[in-house]
């Protein structure tokens, strides 16, 4: 520490680090140029239509009470995906895609986006889907 306070608070600003997020468009976008889809919800869910090329990694599973965290999420994506590799995060409406992209980010996944508004967003826009 410095003692000028102003360097201290500038120094702590970097400790809370949270992925970018983007609207569906860019994502769109940026999946045109090489970014590949990372799709977190439920299996059911990427059944029932996903953008073309998606991969389905679920960072949540439907329970009987609710929803429970996939214990191996971070393993799986990376038996699949580089810690540097481009990758758009997405979901249904955008909050667990912002959990999970966040959670890819603090392991050391470089270049990870999450997708504001998710799926839903994606297919209001009418962005291509597979069915």
């Amino acid at each position: 520490c410095t003692g000028n306070g102003a360097d201290g608070a500038l120094q702590a600003e970097p400790e809370v680090v949270v992925p970018r997020s983007v609207p569906v468009h860019i994502a769109y976008e940026l999946q045109q140029a090489g970014h590949r889809y990372l799709d977190v919800r439920t299996e059911s869910e990427f059944r029932d239509g996903h953008p073309e090329r998606a991969v389905n990694i679920p960072y949540m599973f439907k329970t009987g009470s609710g929803m429970m965290k996939n214990s191996h999420f971070l393993e799986q994506v990376a038996r699949i995906f580089g810690k540097d590799d481009d990758i758009i995060v997405g979901c249904q409406s955008g909050r667990r895609s912002l959990m999970a992209a966040t959670e890819l980010y603090s392991a050391g996944f470089t270049a990870v986006t999450d997708i504001a508004g998710g799926f839903s967003s994606w297919r209001e826009n009418g962005l291509p889907i597979n069915q």
